[in-house]
């Protein structure tokens, strides 16, 4: 049980990092040295873990899940709207 805890504090943590890089981009309106291949896979990782944890019970770990899979999925459609070149 204490594992669960400490592993989804590393996930929510993540998803803070991520949501760093979402405000980033919203400022700069601008992709530059990011891959769209590594957040699409962690974005993938991120809903099967939502999956994933609740089979292993842990809970915890789920909701840390769900952070990095939103956070994830926000600044991919972010890249993939930037990327586009209509909001300048």
């Amino acid at each position: 049980m204490e594992l669960d805890w400490i592993n989804a504090l590393f996930e929510v943590t993540g998803g803070l990092f991520i949501a760093c890089n979402i405000h980033r981009l919203h400022r700069d309106k601008q992709v530059m040295g990011v891959s769209i291949v590594a957040v699409v896979f962690f974005a993938i990782w991120g809903w099967f873990n939502l999956v994933y944890y609740p089979v292993l019970g842990q809970w915890a770990s789920a909701f840390g899940a769900g952070s990095v899979a939103i956070a994830n999925t926000l600044w991919l459609g972010q890249i993939i709207y930037y990327s586009r070149g209509v909001a300048r």
